[in-house]
């Protein structure tokens, strides 16, 4: 892939990283930003495996890897996989990434690393799961479920519930219907956005689907969010995207369209 099409964005490296000259913190919200294309460590890096190109992700410090362009109404495809590496402050958590799309504003918005956004979940058994970040929201059909280690509520992606409100904060996530991703070998990721609605698909299979896109302004009112800058998260797991394709669209994908009906 060309490094040249996207823009690097690097956060505050967590303390135990071998780096002089900078404010370091614990890794996510506390300490100052490398900044815009500022990557001495070549936490993002384009490679070959196989013989193919790849970008690498080393997540050594949190950040993302942003297009220049903005996208609406499009197909995302790529494939991803899982490194060896794993980095505080996430040494005894899942494997951690993810793609923010329909991404506004500010780099840096959120834990000074990431883009108002709405998140693709890549994580060690919760790929295709939804995050809010910093300020946007959605609606989905979800099941709620109890949890018993949390005060929080559990949202489980459900074609056939009523619509839940998601909003940044305690009701910042839903989950996907199935874990379909894989931890060996490279995973097939589709996001489809079209209009307000967005479609997260894992290895051919339609994992949750997400409506009424919006972003929250400074006086709480709602706006449409339906286009943005796409990022790839670094988040303290070492991981490769290859084949990364984006191609306009009218009409969710048949194979996609006849899971749903």
């Amino acid at each position: 892939m060309e490094l040249s099409d996207w823009d690097e964005f690097v956060g505050a490296p967590h303390h135990t990283v071998a780096i002089e000259g900078c404010e370091k913190g614990n890794g996510m919200d506390a300490g100052t930003p490398l900044g815009l294309n500022n990557d001495p460590l070549n936490v993002f890096s384009a490679i070959e495996i196989d013989g193919e190109p790849v970008l690498k992700i080393s997540g050594e410090i949190y950040g993302a890897i942003t297009t220049k362009k903005e996208y609406e109404n499009y197909h995302l495809s790529l494939m991803f996989k899982w490194g060896e590496k794993k980095y505080k402050p996430r040494l005894d958590k899942p494997m951690d990434s993810g793609i923010l799309y329909h991404a506004i504003g500010e780099q840096g918005a959120f834990w000074n690393c990431w883009m108002q956004s709405q998140e693709f979940q890549i994580q060690e058994e919760d790929c295709g799961d939804y995050y809010t970040i910093a300020g946007a929201g959605a609606d989905i059909r979800a099941i709620k479920k109890e949890n018993p280690d949390s005060d929080w509520d559990i949202f489980i992606y459900n074609p056939d519930s009523d619509y839940k409100q998601f909003k940044t904060g305690e009701d910042g996530r839903c989950r996907k219907s199935a874990n379909y991703g894989k931890l060996e070998g490279w995973n097939q990721i589709d996001l489809v956005c079209i209009g307000d609605k967005a479609y997260h698909i894992v290895n051919g299979k339609v994992a949750l689907v997400m409506e009424k896109s919006v972003t929250y302004g400074e006086d709480d009112i709602a706006k449409p969010l339906t286009k943005g800058k796409i990022q790839l998260q670094s988040e303290g797991a070492e991981v490769y995207y290859k084949d990364i394709k984006i191609r306009s669209i009218s009409e969710l994908p048949s194979q996609f369209a006849n899971q749903l009906n």
